[in-house]
């Protein structure tokens, strides 16, 4: 009679590895739901580079004509404190003035005495934030020719910005997938586990923003990333 004892064995032999097989694929399979989702912030403090200055002033009176050559006295006059202070052609834009006829206005209890009520706006966009600023402090010279810049209006608030986020990103992006790493790292050692490869990673909005109300010269930039880890035995 022919002996089966090898073939058995063979066959005990390969039910033992495929069981084998069968239990780290479910406990793989298990592993792959255990994951932790950490999220890494990275700011940086960053000075403005650019900067959009409104002088606006306005003028009052009954005659179109004569208003509108002292609003051309007045722009020849700040343009030329501007290009003397260093700001160039280039970087001065004069805008067409708003006239309101207070008399036309159907609403309007007008006490001023004038028909004509002018604004008029130049806006100075450069690069040279720390010269826009210096001259900010400085228009009240312009005071000496009569010339009254006019603030409070939040239209024409001065603007500054930030725009060379490309170049600080890939540093920003990096340290922020650092100190998420950290931090999913600290929470696999109070699991006793062992943190493993990325799941998903979500790289997050950019957001800039004024460091504060008192100098909107500096920029907050601000990420943060998401990143979920698997965690092993």
């Amino acid at each position: 009679m022919k002996s089966w004892k090898w073939e058995a064995l063979i066959i005990a032999g390969g039910l033992l590895l495929m069981g084998k097989f069968v239990e780290n694929g479910l406990d793989g399979f298990a592993n792959r739901d255990r994951v932790v989702n950490v999220k890494g912030l990275a700011e940086m403090e960053v000075p403005a580079n650019k900067v959009t200055w409104p002088l606006m002033y306005k003028a009052l009176g009954n005659d179109l004509p004569a208003l509108y050559n002292q609003i051309n006295s007045t722009n020849t006059a700040i343009v030329n404190f501007l290009k003397q202070k260093g700001i160039t052609e280039e970087e001065i834009t004069v805008n067409a003035p708003d006239i309101i006829d207070l008399d036309a206005e159907r609403y309007s209890n007008n006490q001023t005495g004038y028909r004509y009520n002018v604004t008029s706006v130049i806006t100075v966009t450069s690069t040279q934030v720390d010269l826009v600023r210096r001259l900010i402090s400085e228009q009240g010279e312009l005071l000496k020719q009569g010339i009254a810049i006019t603030g409070g209006d939040y239209r024409y608030n001065v603007q500054y910005d930030y725009t060379d986020l490309n170049r600080i990103k890939p540093q920003m992006i990096e340290e922020a997938t650092k100190n998420a790493r950290a931090a999913a790292e600290k929470f696999a050692s109070d699991s006793d586990s062992e943190l493993g490869k990325i799941k998903h990673a979500y790289q997050g909005q950019f957001s800039i923003t004024d460091r504060d109300s008192n100098t909107p010269y500096i920029k907050k930039v601000r990420v943060v990333t998401t990143i979920d880890y698997y965690l092993e035995d």
